[in-house]
């Protein structure tokens, strides 16, 4: 009936009416889990999505109103705000999404990590799903205030990573100093000489390197020789602590470790991270003591803290500056 009513208005010259003209369809309901874990199980109610639906293809009549294409699932699936890279199970808070690395084994109780990657949760074999999650939802803001933190001090990191060129800026002993290409340079040691600061100017250290050397090799050159300067400045602070905490170090070890600033181990030996000197003295100085301090005791009991405070009574102070050090460590 409707084709024959077309017809006549054609034959008229007359639009058809707004009745006339096929509407778009209505958006179809689609179902999404909540908490799907990596074996496809849902854990919560699902969550509705409205997803609008194309009509199907036709040719266009005059007056028809143009389709309304499908939204791409990027957009109707958007990914978690907090994402760890490993992640396998996703948590969902009112204002946000974590996508969380969930791993199982042999341990008593939940344990939750933030780091520079996001948020890890270990559980023990036999504990429910159910039980992690209503922990994770009860601790909710602690976990978004140090994914948070994390975020903020990955930030700092990345804009303290020193890019190696010529005239680069870096920190020496909590000090700024500027990397000079120099190949016509007579070096009295061996690759680099520091020429000290004078005013606003700062310290210069001079490289035997060409000026077309590229990054890498620049790079090299200058933490060759942070290295050497960590060596001496370590061992120097170490010979001036041990006897104050009544200690025999046996061996000094450099470390480039990505998280840790020292170690100490039974036998004697002392590892310093060699970033360390980009810090304050005060800071290297604490690492020292510390160290030195687990020759004491190889714990951190509170007769561990009672030698260190023994040398050094505002340790708790150089601590806390130590943690807020924007030194990327694996660079």
């Amino acid at each position: 009936m409707q084709r024959f009513v077309q017809l006549a208005l054609d034959l008229l010259g007359m639009e058809p009416s707004p009745a006339l003209v096929p509407s778009p369809q209505r958006p179809r309901r689609v179902r999404r889990p909540s908490g799907v874990d990596t074996a496809g199980n849902a854990q919560a109610a699902p969550l509705l999505f409205e997803v609008p639906v194309a009509p199907p293809a036709q040719q266009p009549s005059a007056g028809a109103l143009p389709s309304v294409p499908a939204l791409p699932l990027s957009q109707v699936f958007q990914p978690g705000t907090w994402h760890h890279p490993r992640a396998n199970r996703l948590l969902r808070l009112p204002s946000c999404e974590v996508a969380y690395e969930f791993k199982r084994g042999k341990r008593r109780t939940i344990g939750l990590t933030v780091g520079p990657e996001g948020l890890s949760v270990r559980a023990p074999r036999w504990t429910p799903l159910g039980e992690v999650e209503a922990m994770l939802h009860e601790r909710a803001q602690w976990v978004l205030d140090k994914l948070q933190q994390a975020r903020a001090r990955a930030d700092e990191l990345a804009q303290a990573r020193t890019v190696w060129t010529d005239g680069a800026l870096f920190d020496f002993l909590g000090q700024r100093v500027q990397l000079v290409l120099d190949p016509a340079h007579g070096f009295a040691q061996v690759g680099a000489v520091l020429e000290p600061g004078i005013g606003d100017v700062p310290a210069r250290l001079r490289l035997g390197l060409a000026h077309n050397a590229v990054e890498v090799q620049i790079r090299d050159a200058a933490q060759a020789w942070l290295m050497r300067q960590a060596k001496r400045v370590f061992a120097e602070r170490l010979d001036h602590f041990a006897p104050q905490l009544g200690v025999r170090y046996q061996k000094l070890r450099l470390s480039s470790a990505g998280t840790r600033w020292g170690s100490a181990s039974a036998d004697g030996c002392i590892r310093l991270n060699w970033r360390l000197i980009h810090l304050k003295l005060d800071m290297v100085d604490y690492v020292v003591v510390h160290e030195l301090s687990h020759l004491r005791h190889m714990d951190h009991s509170p007769q561990f803290w009672e030698v260190v405070a023994s040398v050094m009574p505002d340790h708790q102070q150089r601590r806390r500056a130590l943690r807020q050090a924007a030194v990327p460590l694996g660079e």
